[in-house]
């Protein structure tokens, strides 16, 4: 396991972050117990959730849930010193969730200390904001994101309060670092311009969504993580399971999330289809697992902070954490260029 600085803060991460979205649903708290037992002992020291967990579903009856079973994993394990712990506060739109109000200073309060109880501690190291305010082009949003519809100085304001109130929860002693999710170049260098014209704290990471099959961070975000040192968290590496393999032709099997979410939020779906087909065939050919070719090939990207990881069986996880000792060869990466010029963009 490789280990690397998260941004310009002094906390280290392994380059694998063990995901958790699906304890409380799809898991067990024995079973996620369990994961974070072994993904310890192989060297993961990252773990990341949000108060939002469970997704699979997303429901008011689960709302928290992920969280408390971290929680009792922490008391009964004495690891939490050991442990880098990441949680996120929801953004507008979930009812179930503060009546769906946007992010403000009250409502980061509110969520951090709830989140807080939850996982059983009295701090975060790194706190995030799940998505804007404002929007976002992510969770297949582009074909009706629309910029111009934001209101410059509500845009502006919004994050200078948010930005304002994360400086005042660091120096409390409730969070050391600072993180965005589903954010865009232009929001990530906004927080950054802030955070040196008023002393407040840094963005460190920002966890997006990139895989194989989605790779907008490689253009202008890849750009920002290189010069200001912001580090990608890749989310959906696998494409919510898609590049396993697992339900090619058609397949769904038994307990797997599209049983649950039937489109994987939007991404099975007949276009990516000979996208998978194809990198399949890049790791037949090389006698590579295809999800741990996906896996080595985000751990491969200059801008990767961490990759997340999300399993629900053990086995899942041992392939998963397997990908830190695969190398890609050249001769693999010029096979997968080759599809990616192919099918340049299918979820």
């Amino acid at each position: 396991m490789k280990y690397k600085r998260l941004g310009r803060t002094d906390i280290t991460v392994s380059e694998i972050c063990l995901g958790t979205m699906t304890w409380g649903t799809q898991n067990t708290e024995a079973e996620a117990h369990e994961q974070m037992d072994h993904a310890f002992d192989q060297g993961v020291n990252f773990f990341d959730t949000a108060e939002l967990y469970p997704t699979t579903p997303v429901s008011i009856e689960t709302y928290g849930r992920t969280e408390e079973i971290i929680g009792t994993w922490l008391r009964k394990s004495g690891k939490r010193k050991d442990i880098v712990l990441a949680s996120k506060i929801a953004g507008s739109g979930r009812p179930h969730i503060r009546g769906g109000r946007d992010i403000s200073a009250a409502t980061i309060r509110e969520a951090l200390d709830a989140s807080l109880r939850r996982l059983q501690t009295d701090y975060l190291d790194l706190y995030q904001i799940h998505w804007p305010n404002r929007g976002t082009y992510h969770f297949r949003n582009l074909w009706a994101f629309d910029a111009f519809t934001q209101g410059r100085q509500k845009a502006a304001a919004e994050i200078a309060e948010i930005l304002e109130t994360l400086g005042e929860l660091v120096k409390a002693g409730k969070i050391r670092a600072v993180g965005l999710s589903n954010e865009s170049a232009w929001g990530t260098l906004k927080y950054l311009r802030l955070s040196e014209e008023r002393g407040l704290p840094r963005v460190a990471s920002i966890q997006n969504e990139y895989s194989l099959l989605y790779r907008q961070f490689d253009t202008d975000l890849a750009e920002v993580a290189h010069h200001e040192n912001v580090g990608l968290m890749a989310y959906s590496p696998l494409a919510a399971g898609i590049l396993t393999g697992k339900y090619r032709n058609g397949a769904r099997p038994a307990g797997s999330r599209a049983t649950i979410n039937t489109d994987l939020g939007g991404r099975l779906q007949p276009m990516q289809e000979p996208a998978v087909e194809a990198y399949a065939k890049v790791a037949e050919r090389h006698g590579l697992d295809m999800a741990q070719m996906a896996l080595a090939f985000s751990l491969s990207r200059p801008f990767m902070a961490s990759v997340i990881i999300g399993a629900t069986s053990m086995a899942q996880l041992k392939t998963d954490i397997g990908a830190t000792e695969v190398r890609l060869s050249e001769d693999v990466m010029k096979d997968i260029a080759g599809v990616y010029r192919q099918y340049p963009m299918t979820l």
